[in-house]
């Protein structure tokens, strides 16, 4: 599976950005989970969200309330639409996704297999 985000950018604090990530390749797309971790410098990698193809969502208290996940299936895409950004939301957003995950795993960034090449977001104030 290939992951391909986009969306990153420069925005001002309380500003919205929508980031997107499409898979690609061969897979159980039936089974696939696809999410979201985000790593700021000088910090460790953090869960932001996870979603199924069912719709079953999680999110990091971090970010509830604020940040939305949605998918197209048909596409195998997910996106993740960020609301009132905050300078400690920035940080490398990597898409993930992984077809065996287990839901109590989704926070887990050992447990997926497929990992987009990050997309660079920056909340100033």
């Amino acid at each position: 599976v290939q992951l391909q985000a986009s969306g990153g950018g420069l925005v001002q604090v309380g500003d919205s950005l929508r980031l997107s990530c499409t898979a690609s390749g061969r897979a159980y797309y039936s089974r696939l989970v696809m999410g979201w971790f985000r790593q700021a410098p000088g910090k460790e990698r953090e869960f932001v969200v996870a979603t199924s193809k069912s719709g079953a969502t999680e999110y990091a208290d971090s970010v509830k309330g604020r940040f939305t996940v949605s998918k197209d299936n048909a596409k195998n895409t997910v996106s993740l639409q960020m609301n009132s950004l905050k300078p400690e939301d920035t940080a490398i957003y990597y898409c993930v996704a992984d077809t065996t995950i287990i839901r109590s795993s989704w926070n887990d960034d050992m447990q997926y297999d497929y990992w987009g090449q990050g997309t660079l977001v920056t909340v100033s104030s």
